[in-house]
């Protein structure tokens, strides 16, 4: 499999696993806090990638250091929080589509603060991909009024995030070993996790008992390993073989696994909505062409 369909496959699986998060998370927060459920992440993570990845950390020299501390608060601890919020007002979908505001933001930083050159389609691809978030945001705000359209910008804070983090790894760990990198970001968020899960009520009340919180449990466990642990380590081979702003157009392809979850959850979708996902895929695919 040559470079060019590893990008797409690499998309495609990517566009899978994490377009399925957010109704994982979703389910988890039905047992537990929105902190509980970041830190818990991180910890699960952090657990399977050490116990699986550990020898990887001997590739990370010391100048590495300093960016994988920089890409696992960008790119893991700060949005970590911040969508399980996010999605404690907004419904799983609707977070999922503002996540798409992830290329715009890593098109412009990666031009102003990396030195990033970018073709015009590549613009014109991320502007289309834009046009079709936003018709997907102001439809989704009309089928759900009474949502808290506040914590939205709880996401776009954590897409900018995301950003800086595809144009770090890009700029100064494309030379480190993709598993490496993921094992690094998070062998660093252990302690912090733990630290902000032992300040919350998880341990006082837990209870095997409680089928709801073994519930959660579980579906955290599945984000973790396969939502976090595997699938960064992918997008970090993702930005390895291919450029921050192809990488982070998989948030464009996100919120239709994630509507399609929705839907099956309860939640509402309009043919507009379907359109929209339309344009979204030209804008992916403009991005791509340019390249």
């Amino acid at each position: 499999m040559n470079n060019q369909q590893q990008k797409w496959f690499y998309l495609v699986i990517l566009s899978i696993v994490w377009g399925s998060s957010f109704i994982l998370m979703k389910k988890a927060l039905l047992g537990i806090t929105p902190v509980q459920l970041g830190a818990l992440r991180m910890i699960f993570t952090a657990i399977f990638l050490t116990s699986v990845a550990f020898s990887s950390i001997k590739k990370i020299k010391k100048r590495h250091w300093k960016y994988i501390v920089y890409t696992a608060l960008a790119g893991t601890f700060i949005p970590g929080f911040l969508f399980a919020f996010a999605i404690t007002t907004i419904d799983s979908s609707i977070v999922s589509i503002l996540n798409s505001f992830t290329p715009f933001n890593t098109l412009i930083l990666g031009s102003i603060f990396f030195g990033f050159a970018f073709k015009k389609a590549q613009l014109y691809g991320v502007l289309i991909g834009l046009v079709g978030t936003s018709v997907l945001i102001l439809k989704g705000a009309d089928l759900h009024p009474n949502q808290n359209y506040w914590y939205a910008l709880l996401v776009i804070i954590a897409s900018v995030g995301y950003a800086f983090n595809a144009n770090m790894l890009k700029k100064y760990l494309s030379d480190l070993d993709a598993l490496a990198i993921t094992t690094g970001n998070f062998l660093l968020l252990i302690l912090p996790a733990t630290i902000v899960l032992c300040c919350t009520d998880f341990f006082e009340n837990f209870d095997f008992e409680n089928q709801v919180l073994i519930h959660s449990l579980g579906y955290i466990v599945v984000l973790s390993v396969v939502g976090t642990g595997i699938a960064k380590t992918i997008y970090n081979k993702l930005v390895h073989i291919s450029d921050p702003v192809f990488s982070s157009s998989v948030t464009y392809l996100i919120p239709l696994v994630a509507i399609f979850w929705g839907v099956l959850d309860g939640e509402k979708l309009s043919l507009i909505q379907v359109f929209s996902g339309v344009i979204i895929l030209i804008g992916v695919y403009l991005v791509n062409k340019a390249k």
